[in-house]
């Protein structure tokens, strides 16, 4: 039977007719909201920038997510603090649209002015003020950490005449003479071959104080008088103490070994600035009045080559601080005068430094010279107690446990032998499995909880997944052109292991409010540091290629400003290079209106992906 409108009425069936009513307004508004959706979100990408029009919203379909990683328990500094290294992997579009991305902060930039010097500023180095005050500077003190408060809020000029750098591996060998414009090394030493002036290039031939062969001759014979070290295999990572402008570290990258090489900022002008501007790991630290920001048993070995360190001085406190950081079986090789002349300075020099290696059962396994008239000494550091609990003289004494910190930052340095490290049943630990299964396999120093190598199985395949399917090939960043690469808080190493195969390096940070994991990322043959992002970091301005921040933001946010570290940024970053942040809609919407008033491009993906990219502009004064 057919129904018509004039049989309904005639009928009086109102209530029919009033939820039909209800039913066609409710379609029509459903038809009207995707529609405003829609436009909505197309409208981030318009050109009614503020500052720039460079900001937009990826459309693309992200790939699968990664399966969301349970919460790691390794010991923390706090019994109550539990961090979640890899938070769960959402698509955060529907945050993303009620965000208005469009918005800059009105901040008024001024560079920074400290004359010549403000194109190299590192706030908490270049102190002058603090220093000034200092009662000693005996121990280095005046080369160590003293930083200003409130922290500045300038922004680093660039060099006159700044270029892209050059690219890795050409910039190994030379890079442009523009972009650190230091000559003092090039006189002050133009007979050992460090650097020379060409054109409009510094080159870099290979040579050092004790490399009269070159580099590559000096490391070939380390290998030749102890086969034991194995490049690449049993020795993957190492510290190289003084290294002027890092060649040591530079060519046994060819040998897979990776150097963390270090130096203060002195009378060496920019020697660490060279060694990064080259694309060498290396960061700026002297062995003074404090513990260096590494963990326990970290390195595998540890190089010395005329780094005029006073090793026996303060009771021997500088030494100890290497066997702190050196892993039990690692080797000290120390390259000096005090080995292989025999002048009454060098004589006493080496008479005390017999008498210090001793008493810390460290022991000599070789001691050679060159064809070239250059000596060194292998020392090994004990695998076991049984040296320790056999000495006549328990001095210096082993370090009481109970007062062990987690983490050495800002700690004086220590009168005491360093523990061996232990599972949780007191067996010692092991050394990691040969390199490049060391990079997979369980740490040594892994913590014993019954899930924890799980964890540890699942957070690199989290991170292996995340940028093979997002990184590599869903954000706009040229990864050919990413050489210096810093994971800002780096958990267990993860992102840095997934990107092992790319010609480049990650500065694992491991910042001091997280869970303290950076003995693991050392276990897996991978480099690292412990930091405080309230300041500044230990590195000269325009030094990376690459920032990369996982939720470092939800352990900073009630400690220091959103500006501040974003100033920090700018100044690591060098012009042309990215920042990828991986947060909560909540940090990106207060860190974006920042970034955007620094001139910086910024685009965003997926609602928690944000990708900056820094320009070269500076404030016009």
């Amino acid at each position: 039977m057919s129904i018509s409108v004039p049989s309904i009425l005639k009928e009086r069936k109102y209530p029919f007719l009033f939820a039909l009513s209800i039913l066609l307004i409710s379609f029509a508004i459903l038809l009207l909201t995707n529609s405003s959706s829609s436009s909505s979100l197309f409208s981030f990408a318009s050109p009614s920038l503020p500052l720039s029009s460079d900001f937009h919203i990826s459309q693309s379909k992200p790939p699968p997510p990664p399966l969301p990683l349970p919460h790691p328990h390794p010991p923390s500094r706090s019994p109550n603090e539990t961090v979640e290294f890899s938070p769960k992997w959402e698509s955060g579009d529907d945050a993303a649209e009620d965000v208005d991305l469009n918005v800059s902060l009105d901040i008024k930039w001024t560079n920074c002015k400290l004359g010549a010097a403000s194109v190299d500023y590192i706030p908490c180095l270049d102190n002058w003020k603090a220093i000034k005050e200092l009662k000693s500077r005996k121990h280095m003190e005046h080369r160590e950490r003293h930083c200003p408060s409130p922290t500045p809020r300038c922004l680093v000029p660039l060099p006159t005449g700044y270029k892209v750098p050059v690219q890795w591996p050409k910039s190994r060998d030379m890079i442009w003479y523009g972009n650190v414009p230091h000559p003092k090394l090039v006189e002050y030493k133009k007979e050992q071959n460090w650097v020379r002036k060409s054109g409009d290039y510094f080159v870099f031939p290979g040579g050092g104080t004790q490399f009269k062969n070159g580099v590559s001759s000096y490391i070939n014979f380390i290998e030749k008088t102890l086969p034991a070290i194995g490049w690449g295999k049993h020795i993957r990572v190492i510290l190289d103490v003084g290294c002027g402008v890092a060649s040591f570290g530079g060519y046994l990258l060819d040998k897979d070994v990776i150097t963390m090489s270090f130096a203060p900022k002195d009378e060496h002008e920019a020697q660490i600035q060279f060694a990064l501007e080259r694309g060498i790991p290396a960061t700026l630290s002297v062995i003074g009045t404090q513990k260096l920001t590494f963990p326990d048993n970290a390195y595998d070995l540890i190089h010395c080559a005329r780094c005029r360190v006073h090793w026996d001085g303060d009771g021997g406190k500088p030494l100890l601080e290497l066997n702190r950081i050196l892993r039990p079986g690692g080797f000290f090789i120390w390259s000096a005068t005090p080995v292989y002349r025999d002048d009454e300075r060098d004589h006493n020099v080496w008479k005390s430094m017999v008498a210090l290696t001793t008493s810390m059962c460290w022991k000599v396994v070789a001691k050679t010279v060159d064809s070239s008239g250059i000596g060194l000494v292998i020392y090994q550091k004990p695998y076991s107690y049984s040296c320790y609990v056999k000495r006549k003289e328990k001095r210096p004494p082993l370090c009481d446990q109970k007062n062990k910190q987690n983490v050495s930052w800002y700690e004086p340095l220590s009168y005491c032998i360093s523990r061996l490290p232990v599972d949780s049943k007191d067996n010692l630990l092991s050394w990691p499995t040969p390199w490049p299964q060391r990079l997979s396999t369980k740490p040594p120093g892994l913590p014993s909880e019954p899930d924890a190598e799980d964890i540890f199985n699942e957070d690199t395949k989290h991170w292996a997944a995340l940028v093979s399917d997002v990184y590599l090939d869903g954000l706009a960043i040229n990864w050919a052109k990413i050489r210096n690469v810093m994971d800002m808080n780096a958990g267990y190493g993860g992102f840095a292991a997934a990107l092992n195969e790319f010609p480049l390096w990650v500065m694992n940070v491991v910042p001091i409010h997280a869970q303290d994991t950076l003995s693991i990322i050392f276990d897996r043959g991978l480099i690292g540091a412990y930091h405080d992002w309230c300041e500044s970091f230990n590195t000269y301005p325009r030094t990376y290629d690459l920032l990369h921040s996982s939720f470092l933001f939800r352990n900073l946010k009630d400690r220091c400003g959103i500006i501040d570290i974003a100033v920090e940024m700018d100044r690591i970053l060098r012009p042309g290079g990215y920042l990828l942040l991986q947060d909560t809609m909540e940090t990106i919407k207060k860190l974006n209106p920042v970034l955007r008033s620094l001139h910086w491009s910024t685009s965003l993906y997926q609602g928690q992906f944000l990708v900056g990219k820094k320009g070269f502009w500076r404030p016009s004064e």
